[in-house]
């Protein structure tokens, strides 16, 4: 700002010190403000500040970047927004508004929700999470499983209706969290006195050897442990944080796990022509697309209109290497199966088989072969890059949230496959909020006690169990809380 901008106070602070100011202290600001003239503005201000902080966003400042949010505090933003306004009978769509959220902060989404629906909305949601599933008048199940095998209506009705019914969810949501026997560490690495960002003189043990969950509500430092962790690691290790994967509309699964061209010399071999045939990128797309299997028409101040291809239908591939088949299947439609079919198509191929098997082990497998990568959430894109690093022994994998909208059933599966990555002698570090995984760890550190300047301690370490015993560990809390509930009081008993 210029600096003339800048002479100007209110109670010896200039705007752009405002600006710097997370909302708790703004709200401070605003209220220590007694000029008569701006009562009014100061009171519709407070009324917004007040809304973003009871959703649990008080440690944001006023100019964060908005690139620089996530996509739980963007759509919590949002709903922060419909709250403050005046408008009524309207349909509001939330996708996964859990999806990056600590139980604690859910609680506070939870009741934004419910806060909405009373004044007279209609909230339409997207969830997996057992406590917003909970506050449900009608909850719509759809399975029962994944892609092909999924599409279904399998409950409509209240949520007592589903805890009473013996679809999938229904039963899981009354199981309550277990807690495994720990497993001893091999090793630990030490981090000592970290002062970074919003860590304050942060010391603590990291065991290696075994499965460590980093938990602790959204901006309490978690990812900011991860990395001061990273700089004391001296061998290898596999980083899985939910980082892009370069994906663009050519990249699939397929080519990301490195099969498309074993598939291609499959193709070729059976029939006798080259296996460029079968590439979409080159003699073999269709030339109206170029491979593609859309047409994109650029639009100047829109967003670009995407349309199926009118030539190859969206097959992406030319006539020509369409008219070559492999045991019945040309090569779109080997690249339209679900892996769970590709794998026992190609069952007689280890270089295909094999990689498609960790699919299925981390719960992708209803994905298609050539399904666009751009089209994948960020928990799959994770777990993607962990089907591709399995089958490595003695070394350590950093993972952050790989539950990111998962089913309770995938969730299950997905703690399989961390206990045998364990048992080959890997050693896990997971940022994570869901309290299945976090319940099935060998080891817990707990960040918080807030987000932003409010957290960066470390509020305990040790066993998941114990931490339901500590009162100032959020994470424990919850996990006790989530065991009291009354549905799932009975099995607790049994």
């Amino acid at each position: 700002m210029r600096p003339e901008v800048l002479t100007c106070l209110i109670n010896q602070t200039n705007i752009a010190q405002v600006l710097q100011m997370d909302l708790v202290k703004v709200r401070h600001f605003l209220n220590g403000i007694q000029e008569p003239l701006v009562q009014d503005v100061i009171r519709e201000l407070l009324r917004k500040i007040d809304s973003l902080i009871d959703i649990g966003l008080g440690y944001l400042s006023l100019d964060r970047p908005t690139e620089t949010l996530s996509g739980g505090e963007t759509q919590r933003i949002k709903i922060a927004k419909f709250l403050t306004s005046a408008l009524v009978d309207m349909v509001y769509i939330l996708d996964e508004p859990s999806v990056g959220l600590h139980p604690h902060d859910i609680e506070l989404i939870k009741r934004a929700i419910l806060r909405l629906k009373e004044k007279g909305n209609t909230i339409l949601i997207v969830e997996h999470n057992p406590a917003l599933i909970a506050i449900g008048d009608n909850i719509v199940e759809v399975g029962p499983g994944a892609g092909t095998t999924g599409g279904h209506i399998t409950f409509t009705g209240t949520y007592q209706a589903l805890l009473d019914s013996d679809t999938l969810t229904g039963k899981l949501l009354k199981q309550p969290l277990t807690f495994r026997q720990p497993r001893p560490a091999t090793s630990t690495i030490s981090l000592q006195h970290i002062h970074r960002h919003n860590l304050k003189d942060v010391s603590v043990a990291v065991p290696l050897g075994i499965e460590t969950v980093i938990s602790g509500v959204a901006g309490s430092g978690k990812s900011t442990l991860v990395s001061a962790l990273r700089d004391q690691l001296t061998a290898p290790y596999i980083d899985l944080a939910q980082a892009d994967i370069g994906a663009n509309i050519r990249s699939a699964p397929a080519t990301y796990l490195s099969i498309l061209d074993p598939i291609r010399k499959v193709f070729a071999d059976a029939n006798h022509v080259a296996s460029s045939w079968f590439s979409y990128n080159g003699r073999g797309a269709c030339p109206r697309c170029k491979g593609k299997g859309v047409t994109i028409t650029n639009m100047a101040f829109m967003d670009p209109v995407v349309q199926t291809c009118e030539q190859c239908h969206g097959r992406r591939y030319n006539d020509q290497a369409l008219s070559y088949t492999y045991h019945d299947k040309n090569i779109s439609d080997v690249l339209r199966m679900p892996i769970t079919k590709a794998q026992n198509f190609f069952t007689d191929v280890p270089a295909i088989a094999a990689p498609l098997r960790n699919m299925a082990r981390v719960g992708l497998d209803y994905l298609t072969l050539g399904q666009p990568l751009t089209t994948l959430s960020g928990g799959e894109k994770q777990r993607l890059k962990l089907a591709v690093e399995l089958n490595r022994t003695g070394t350590l994998y950093l993972l952050d949230e790989p539950t990111a909208g998962l089913h309770l059933q995938d969730v299950k599966k997905l703690i399989q496959l961390f206990d045998e990555l364990v048992a080959d002698g890997n050693s896990l570090i997971i940022v994570e909020h869901n309290l299945e995984v976090i319940s099935q760890a060998d080891w817990l550190i707990d960040m918080g006690p807030d987000a932003g300047i409010y957290g960066g301690q470390v509020r305990y370490t040790g066993t998941p169990e114990n931490s339901m015993t500590v009162k100032q560990s959020r994470t424990g809390q919850a996990m006790k809380q989530y065991n009291q509930a009354p549905e799932r009081q009975q099995n607790n008993r049994h």
